[in-house]
């Protein structure tokens, strides 16, 4: 069992859980991500990138939004409490060199998974600039971390309640026209703000990779739930990647995929609304 030795708050919507893992903490990389079940009884197993790590403390972190049942019940834990099973570290790390400068784009919860990128980028000498696109001020998260790491940091809301107003493809192309275009980007979000962030670059020639978050069961490439089509060929998200060259995905096939499962997912959320309750009710007794 992996015991949660910490819980917080990133934002209205994210959460953050440092884990007790202690051969996962000493062996992951940046870009890895591990597979996890809340429940030993029931329940799926889900992928989540490790947003950090500590070796000495044997643990790691993870950031998520409470959406589908395991998510939400996953919110429903608290310090102490433990999951039934943590898999990884899985998938193949981020290239890491010295590339020149490196623009690292996050959107909404992605900003997480590529605090550990932006790390190990500085490390290796590169200038990082850093562009982190949310809804609205309230969802803003990991700002001050950013700001320790990287060299620059661009806050764009849609809303313009804080930092800039608009989509992270704006600073993103006005980089790429200057006279000084990255070497390098990085981009990790929903899946239309990756492609978006692909078209964006494209025109300019400038390598971009992305972190696809496809469907995945048990991380292993035997499943096939987690395919994608890369450069028209079919890829294996969870072992050929996680990252892959942007400008070769086809994100519309990918999130067309990744609705076969949503009329199932309301299903059973509704289904197993009673355990999450259930689980609530727990939580309030100890308090």
């Amino acid at each position: 069992m992996f015991k949660i030795v910490e819980k917080k708050r990133l934002s209205d919507l994210v959460y953050m859980m440092k884990i007790e893992a202690p051969q996962i903490a000493a062996a992951r990389k940046a870009g890895q991500f591990i597979i996890l079940q809340v429940e030993p009884e029931w329940g799926e197993r889900i992928p989540l990138t490790i947003s950090d790590a500590d070796p000495e403390a044997g643990t790691v972190s993870i950031a998520f939004q409470p959406v589908g049942l395991t998510t939400k019940l996953l919110a429903t834990k608290e310090v102490g409490d433990e999951l039934a099973a943590v898999l990884g570290p899985l998938g193949n790390p981020s290239e890491i060199a010295k590339f020149g400068h490196v623009v690292c784009v996050g959107g909404g919860f992605g900003t997480a998974p590529l605090f550990p990128i932006v790390e190990a980028l500085k490390a290796a000498g590169n200038y990082v600039t850093c562009i982190i696109g949310y809804r609205t001020k309230d969802l803003v998260i990991l700002e001050k971390e950013m700001r320790a790491l990287a060299d620059e940091v661009v806050v764009m809301t849609d809303d313009g309640s804080y930092g800039r107003q608009g989509v992270v493809t704006i600073p993103l192309k006005e980089m790429c026209e200057s006279d000084t275009p990255p070497d390098r980007v990085i981009a990790i979000g929903p899946p239309i703000m990756m492609k978006f962030c692909a078209e964006t670059t494209r025109p300019y020639g400038v390598k971009t990779i992305v972190s696809l978050n496809t469907i995945m069961i048990d991380g292993t490439g035997m499943c096939g739930g987690c395919r994608a089509i890369v450069g028209g060929a079919t890829k294996f998200v969870c072992v050929d990647g996680p990252e892959f060259d942007a400008h070769q995905v086809d994100f519309d096939n990918m999130m067309q995929r990744m609705k076969a499962f949503v009329p199932q997912e309301k299903a059973i959320l509704e289904k197993h609304r009673c355990n999450l309750l259930k689980a609530a009710d727990a939580l309030a007794a100890k308090a």
